[in-house]
C-alpha cells in the first residue's frame, strides 16, 4: 500500500491531481473523484453515473480551471464544451466516497459533485430525469450548503 501510495503523490506532485474512478458494481453506478486538489486549498471533485473515460474529461477540465481561477461554488451551474450542463452540489459527507482523498488528506477533505443534466437538460431531483430511471446518485444536499 505505501508503494501505491507513493506513487500516487508523485503523480499528484507532477500534475496537481490524479482522477480516481470507482466502477460500477451490480445496481450501483460508476462514480470518480480528484485527489489531490486537497493540497492546494481546494475542494476535490467527484461526478457520478459517467463512463470512467468521459468522468476523467470533466474532471480534469474542472480541476485545472480550479487549480487556476478558484473552485466552483455550490448552485452554480457549469457548461463545459460539448458537455450537457452540471450543476454543482458540496458533499455532505466527502469520507463515504472519497477514500483515496481522505487517506492522503485526511478527514477535513472538502468536495464538491458536478451533477450532470440528461439529454433533455433534467436533473436527477427533476422526476423526469432519465424518464425516471435515475443513475446518478446525487452525494449531497443542493443549494448553496
Amino acid at each position: 500500500m505505501a508503494e501505491y501510495l507513493n506513487g500516487v503523490l508523485g503523480r499528484i506532485d507532477e500534475t496537481g491531481w490524479i482522477v480516481q474512478t470507482v466502477l460500477a458494481e451490480g445496481l450501483r453506478p460508476p462514480w470518480a473523484y480528484t485527489a489531490g486538489l486537497s493540497g492546494h486549498g481546494r475542494p476535490e471533485l467527484v461526478v457520478t453515473g459517467l463512463d470512467p473515460g468521459l468522468s476523467a474529461l470533466v474532471l480534469d477540465a474542472v480541476a485545472a480551471e480550479s487549480l487556476t481561477t478558484g473552485p466552483p461554488s455550490p448552485g452554480e451551474v457549469l457548461q463545459l464544451r460539448g458537455g450537457p450542463p452540471m450543476e454543482v452540489v458540496a458533499l455532505d459527507e466527502p469520507s463515504a466516497h472519497l477514500s483515496l482523498a481522505i487517506t492522503l488528506y485526511g478527514p477535513d477533505v472538502r468536495a464538491l459533485q458536478l451533477v450532470h443534466a440528461d439529454e433533455s437538460g433534467a436533473y436527477p431531483w427533476s422526476l423526469s430525469y432519465r424518464d425516471g430511471r435515475g443513475g446518478q446518485p446525487v452525494l449531497g444536499v443542493r443549494g448553496d450548503g
